[in-house]
């Protein structure tokens, strides 16, 4: 596996990201877009564990500027002073980057969104629905119009979640099937927001580990995994 911090321009813009790629040299794309935490050790990590399992993995920094939080008072700072136009051209960029990238052979990507960035996960899939196959969502949202979204949809929500009622999330997994696209939503019980985030006291080690089982078998169901790495 190698990894390396990489910059790129879009629609004016800077960007710049963290991109693993597999020890064989190439696997299917995907994006990870990192909580309202900012680009942390954890999405880069992340990535790592991706690209380990035979996936390109690229997560943009969708502030921006590298600015990261640690509580969440610093965390609502910096969504208070996000820039929308900069995280999109930013997410616009990281996505171009993947595609052309040699590793992935232009093939359809995945996206892996975490909180703020599962409902930047859905904007990816609706807004360009030629370029993802799959996107995996982590506790977040978005009353997007899935109609013209073809990507396949797997997701994983607490059941105890102040930030993201069931009632919202069953609801746009109603949306979704009544779009006709294929979903696959679970509900982990006795949980709550963040669970899948290791550096968090939320943390649950047996819902975060069957997560990722589940998030794996997907992407290689939806994307498929270079037979090299298999």
């Amino acid at each position: 596996m190698s990894s390396e911090h990489i910059q790129w321009v879009s629609e004016g813009w800077g960007g710049g990201g963290y991109l693993a790629v597999p020890e064989g040299g190439s696997g299917p794309g995907v994006l990870v877009l990192h909580a309202w935490w900012g680009l942390t050790p954890f999405f880069t990590a992340l990535c790592d564990r991706l690209a380990a399992a035979g996936f390109t993995a690229l997560a943009p920094d969708l502030y921006g500027d590298g600015a990261t939080a640690s509580t969440l008072e610093q965390a609502e700072q910096l969504m208070a002073n996000r820039n929308v136009e900069r995280i999109r051209a930013t997410l616009w960029g990281a996505s171009d980057h993947l595609r052309q990238h040699p590793a992935t052979q232009s093939r359809p990507l995945g996206v892996v969104g975490f909180s703020m960035g599962a409902a930047w996960a859905l904007i990816a899939a609706t807004d360009r629905p030629a370029d993802y196959a799959a996107a995996v969502l982590f506790y977040g949202t978005s009353g997007a119009d899935f109609a013209s979204m073809r990507a396949s949809v797997m997701g994983h929500y607490a059941d105890d979640d102040a930030w993201e009622p069931l009632e919202d999330v069953r609801h746009m997994e109603a949306d979704m099937q009544a779009a006709h696209l294929e979903t696959s939503f679970y509900v982990y019980p006795n949980t709550h927001h963040w669970f899948f985030e290791s550096n968090r006291l939320e943390f649950d080690f047996s819902a975060a580990t069957l997560a990722w089982e589940r998030t794996l078998a997907f992407l290689d169901k939806q994307l498929g995994i270079p037979t090299s790495v298999m």
